[in-house]
């Protein structure tokens, strides 16, 4: 479903931030400036809430934290890898969508990026009118790969948990000499009186267990 542009929170990240006002110089490529300034056109034309324009600098990560942004939008040069590592090490604890524009027709670190956390990495050329879709899919791509990330963990929480109880019964097994069925309905009859789910319970046995 299609997010509403106004909805989305956006930090730019850029290595030097670039006054579009001011005249090119100081070694700034006019292919640089052209990327840029396409790029905020494209975000301010289709609505866009851009909240902040932000260095890469060893401050990002307490930036990021205080503004929680709902997108990250890098606009970076030939430093795009460098600047990268901030944003990725910035988000580490509280994941977004990344959107990379550069110039860098090196597309070696492409793969890397995206194993980073990098939800689409464009490489020039890009006219303003393309900028929306571009991050709608971006949005749609973190938003799927975040459900298989908490799918994932949700299932080795569920094993982790099996595993406990499995060992729990195991215990009351060789304690009391119960049947397995029999030790699961001690478990599950403890878990019920004390209001606990069965894997705290498994694992309150397993703790007793291991220290005497």
């Amino acid at each position: 479903m299609s997010v509403p542009p106004t909805t989305l929170r956006i930090v730019i990240v850029a290595p030097d931030l670039v006054d579009q006002d001011l005249p090119i110089d100081d070694g700034q490529s006019a292919a640089e400036a052209e990327r840029s300034r396409s790029l905020r056109i494209g975000l301010l034309e289709s609505g866009y809430n851009i909240v902040a324009v932000l260095p890469a600098d060893p401050f990002l990560p307490e930036r990021l934290a205080q503004i929680g942004p709902d997108m990250i939008i890098v606009d970076a040069e030939s430093q795009a890898r460098d600047t990268l590592e901030h944003v990725v090490m910035a988000t580490r604890d509280a994941r977004r969508p990344i959107v990379l524009f550069t110039n860098d027709e090196d597309t070696s670190q492409v793969g890397a990026a995206i194993a980073a956390g990098v939800s689409a990495y464009v490489v020039a050329g890009l006219a303003p009118e393309r900028v929306r879709p571009v991050l709608e899919v971006a949005l749609a791509r973190f938003r799927h790969e975040e459900n298989l990330r908490r799918e994932l963990a949700d299932a080795r929480t569920q094993l982790s948990e099996r595993k406990t109880i499995d060992r729990a019964k195991g215990i009351l097994m060789q304690r009391h000499q119960l049947s397995e069925e029999a030790a699961y309905a001690r478990l599950r009859k403890s878990a019920m009186d004390r209001g606990m789910k069965l894997a705290d319970v498994a694992q309150r046995i397993v703790d007793v267990a291991d220290l005497l």
